[in-house]
């Protein structure tokens, strides 16, 4: 009996040793996250692993990040201006196309996101870099470009929700409306954009234009380049499009106008388009169709969708 007392005690003891080194060991330093990596617009591979202090030069690009979940130390004056709520300790950080560098430094941020569109942008690289500041570039055209970067973004924030919400179920949206123009024509279609003192068409390779190509038009600007370069009344009589779609940029809605009126609108050939005679000549907000929609690209779409097919 003493025996197999003794050896019942020695396994019990056995058993206990066994559990104790199963334990969980608690976590050192080596063993935490090793963020997030990934390949910018401009080539360069970021690893990201903090996100408490993020700057993002861009209305939209900010809007973009507050969709995936994050927060913003601070952004460029024209994210004051498009309404996003920001708190009061958000910094701005200067002009969209001239952010300053002393501002963002100054935020010690742990992520930078800027525009590899903006020269004002890509010029701050060498200094972020030197800084050792991890330093994102985007560029977004088209929805394909808004998807991967929220993607990011919110693979950064860890939010894989706000991705499906902002995200999967946009781009299921888009393409449902994308899809209901199979079978309909083709309309002939000239996009123009609008800023102070200048009018100019835009082809398939700009965000809105491409908008237009999914949506089963044909630009006249694709095959009549000289219109990129010179707005010519004459090209646009000869080509004479079913729609002519405006939208206009910059800070100053009247100088846009002003400058639709004096470059086309005035011109007395203007009303003998077939566009401008049925009613088809269309000035698009430039909320969804010069700014990056963002989370409302389906809206966008729609639009399109009821003025090209809606009366059909």
């Amino acid at each position: 009996m003493k025996r197999i007392t003794a050896f019942l005690l020695l396994l019990l003891c056995l058993l206990m040793i066994m559990t104790s080194c199963t334990k969980t060991a608690p976590k050192s330093e080596s063993s935490a996250p090793a963020g997030v990596e990934f390949t910018d617009a401009l080539g360069h591979t970021i690893r990201v692993t903090d996100s408490d202090r993020v700057v993002v030069a861009s209305g939209s690009f900010a809007q973009t990040w507050l969709l995936a979940g994050g927060k913003l130390a601070g952004t460029t004056d024209d994210s004051f201006k498009d309404d996003l709520s920001l708190s009061e300790d958000v910094t701005n950080v200067g002009s969209l196309h001239s952010p300053n560098l002393e501002s963002i430094l100054a935020l010690n941020p742990s992520l930078v996101i800027l525009s590899a569109d903006i020269s004002g942008h890509t010029d701050l690289a060498d200094q972020l870099n030197a800084a050792h500041i991890p330093t994102a570039y985007f560029s977004v055209e088209v929805f394909e470009d808004y998807l991967n970067m929220l993607k990011i973004c919110t693979e950064i924030t860890g939010r894989d929700d706000l991705y499906e919400k902002n995200g999967l179920d946009v781009q299921k949206q888009v393409q449902e409306i994308i899809a209901r123009t199979a079978g309909k024509p083709s309309p002939r279609v000239l996009f123009l954009r609008a800023g102070a003192g200048k009018v100019a068409a835009r082809n398939s390779d700009t965000m809105a234009g491409a908008m237009l190509k999914d949506m089963g038009c044909t630009n006249i600007a694709d095959s009549e380049t000289g219109l990129l370069d010179n707005l010519s009344m004459e090209v646009i009589i000869q080509e004479d499009p079913d729609f002519i779609f405006a939208t206009t940029m910059g800070d100053s809605e009247e100088k846009a106008k002003k400058a639709l009126q004096d470059t086309l609108l005035s011109n007395p050939a203007w009303a003998s388009l077939s566009a401008v005679k049925n009613g088809r000549y269309v000035t698009l907000p430039k909320e969804l169709f010069h700014q990056k929609p963002n989370n409302r690209w389906a809206e966008a779409y729609e639009q399109l969708w009821e003025i090209l097919y809606g009366d059909q």
